[in-house]
């Protein structure tokens, strides 16, 4: 049973909302009784008869132990639902073959000023290495003073993993001379947002509570980017356990602004691409989590589609929404990364979401061959960004791209949202009932402590009829999009961002420009679920037509 201040922390909630008498908080039991049930009628919609409420008392009750019982196992952050979501609907037909990909040709020399490494591709900055022009060692110490050397200014860094990062560079260094070359990111140095586990390394999920927490396990990420040869520099920072810019150690800033925030949750990793301090990151997003802090900071990401990319060692926030992709500079970049992380990292791994499909990215793409729409009603709305939105449309059409008008399903995407909340509030439910949850920075409305509290009066029958009203959305989507390979939409416009982390499809988000006020804006490209080769194909064109991702912030250069 639950006992000690669980209970009397739920007692006091409970009394609050006038569900229990505050005399009751602190005792052992309390009795359920006719004005209880009507009140909590109240708070989600119903309204019961009095005999049908006196039927229901003694199983609250029973239900009521056996929550207790539950609460008892302590269930960790790691333990998945038996429930699974899957973004593929019966009948939808996907490629299976895996065919060569096609790279784009790239040319780098060793630049005489090396602070211009800071500013080259990965695939760049991977042709200086595998040409012998730089070391890995050299490059990774240029990124780690780097980091030494910005981050008091961006607050983007929680650990630098310096020892393990001058390993791995030795040991690619001495792999490329004997001439065994892994690939493109051998001996290139990243970071992973503080989310993803590493062997002796912090992994503080952004969050006071758990500050020195050690994962003695590498997330799926971290072993297959090991295993491509790249060479971890940094635990970089996210907003307390996934939401927004501020974690313990603060708010991680815009390298375009420092008065400003990163925007989240893969605030780190944006910040620290756009500075220049690492050429590419490992970023989360569950609603927006890519999109909002590479648009804020001017990078290119990826979220793949759900289950494409193994979360196995990452934080879970929603077990049906929580997506791992690349924030870079450049799209091919992100491609190059992708095709890394994609796939189950074994035949054990702990992500049952996570699918072994094929990747056939060929770097030309003829636009005039694909049926390409956009989001009508979102652009043509009137909003901050139309007209380097509509600047984008422009350059896709001088690009020989024929765009088709399209719109999104009209359905109620908003009222869905509180799944995200129901499975925040359960995957830290441990927080909520020990009262550690007071320790978190934020304590506003609009934060985790108080989203966790209030998910705990979302009744499992209205999780379960929204998820229902989710796979009609994911039907009505499925038919959109089987007219059109890619669509574009305004970063933020309309329903988009929600209903596309909804229904699992793939995006790329990619700098179309600044505003008034000198601060990066971002156009975001659609794709089919599983066809992130296309999709990155796509942007890629529009990209290399463009110089908005060789702009970089003035005061990191």
């Amino acid at each position: 049973m639950m006992t000690g201040r669980n209970f009397t922390r739920v007692a006091a909630v409970l009394a609050g909302l006038g569900l229990i008498s505050a005399e009751l908080v602190g005792q052992d039991k309390i009795a359920i009784k006719g004005r209880h049930v009507a009140a909590a009628e109240r708070i989600i919609g119903l309204d019961f008869t009095r005999s049908e409420r006196k039927l229901l008392l003694p199983d609250l009750v029973d239900h009521r132990q056996s929550y207790a019982a539950l609460r008892d196992l302590q269930l960790p952050n790691s333990v998945v639902p038996a429930l699974q979501f899957n973004p593929l609907l019966p009948g939808q037909v996907i490629d299976t073959e895996q065919r060569p990909i096609v790279w784009s040709p790239v040319e780098a020399t060793r630049p005489v000023d090396l602070d211009d490494l800071a500013w080259h591709s990965v695939a760049q900055l991977g042709a200086l290495i595998r040409n012998r022009e730089i070391t890995s060692r050299e490059l990774t110490e240029f990124f780690l003073n780097r980091l030494r050397r910005y981050d008091a200014q961006l607050l983007a860094v929680v650990t630098l993993t310096e020892e393990l990062a001058l390993a791995q560079a030795d040991r690619a260094d001495r792999e490329i001379a004997a001439g065994n070359y892994r690939g493109p990111l051998h001996g290139i140095p990243y970071g992973a947002k503080d989310l993803l586990a590493a062997k002796g390394y912090l992994t503080t999920w952004g969050a006071e509570p758990y500050k020195e927490q050690i994962l003695e396990e590498n997330a799926a990420v971290i072993d297959k980017l090991e295993a491509a040869g790249a060479v971890l520099v940094a635990k970089l920072s996210l907003g307390a356990l996934a939401w927004g810019d501020v974690w313990f150690g603060g708010m991680t800033r815009n390298p375009w602004n420092t008065d400003q925030g990163s925007s989240g949750s893969s605030a780190g990793p944006a910040s620290a691409v756009a500075a220049g301090l690492v050429p590419f990151a490992i970023g989360s997003e569950t609603w927006g989590s890519i999109v909002s802090p590479a648009t804020r900071t001017g990078v290119t990401g990826l979220r793949p589609t759900y289950g494409r990319v193994s979360r196995s060692g990452a934080m879970a926030l929603s077990w049906s929404m929580d997506k791992l992709g690349p924030i870079c500079r450049e799209v091919e970049d992100c491609a190059i990364i992708f095709d890394a992380i994609r796939g189950p990292s074994g035949t054990a791994d702990a992500d049952p979401s996570v699918v072994d499909l094929p990747f056939n990215y060929h770097h030309q793409i003829d636009l005039s061959a694909l049926r390409i729409g956009y989001y009508q009603s979102a652009f043509e709305h009137d909003y901050s960004n139309k007209a380097n939105d509509a600047a984008v449309l422009e350059t896709l059409r001088g690009l020989g791209a024929e765009l088709i008008p399209m719109e999104l399903p009209d359905y109620p995407v908003s009222d869905i949202s509180f799944v995200l909340s129901a499975e925040a509030a359960a995957a830290f439910d441990d927080l909520t009932l020990s009262g550690r949850d007071d320790l978190l920075v934020r304590q506003i409305e609009k934060a985790w402590p108080n989203v966790f509290r209030a998910a705990r009066f979302i009744p499992a029958v209205e999780y379960i009829q929204a998820n229902r009203a989710r796979r009609q959305l994911m039907q009505k989507m499925a038919v959109v999009m089987d007219g059109f390979d890619v669509y574009l939409s305004p970063s933020f416009g309309g329903s988009n961002l929600l209903l596309t982390n909804l229904t699992g499809h793939p995006c790329v988000v990619l700098p179309n420009g600044f505003n008034e006020e000198g601060a990066p804006t971002s156009i975001t490209f659609m794709g089919r679920l599983y066809d992130e080769a296309t999709l990155l194909a796509v942007a890629r064109a529009y990209q290399q037509a463009t110089r908005w991702h060789k702009q970089h912030p003035p005061a990191f250069k």
